[in-house]
């Protein structure tokens, strides 16, 4: 049977997991909320100007 304590302490992650890892979270992506700002703030600016 397995010992899962002893697989456990055996484990080590992937290198890929790792560089995966780091370009995720030091992507500077926008979300969808900001992206909606973004577009929302461009139509309210384009709709001003289309008043004068």
């Amino acid at each position: 049977m397995l010992n899962f304590d002893e697989e456990i302490k055996k484990f080590q992650r992937s290198l890929e997991v790792e560089d995966a890892e780091d370009t995720i979270y030091n992507n500077d992506v926008p979300d969808i909320s900001d992206l909606i700002s973004q577009l929302m703030q461009e139509a309210a600016a384009s709709g001003n100007r289309n008043r004068r």
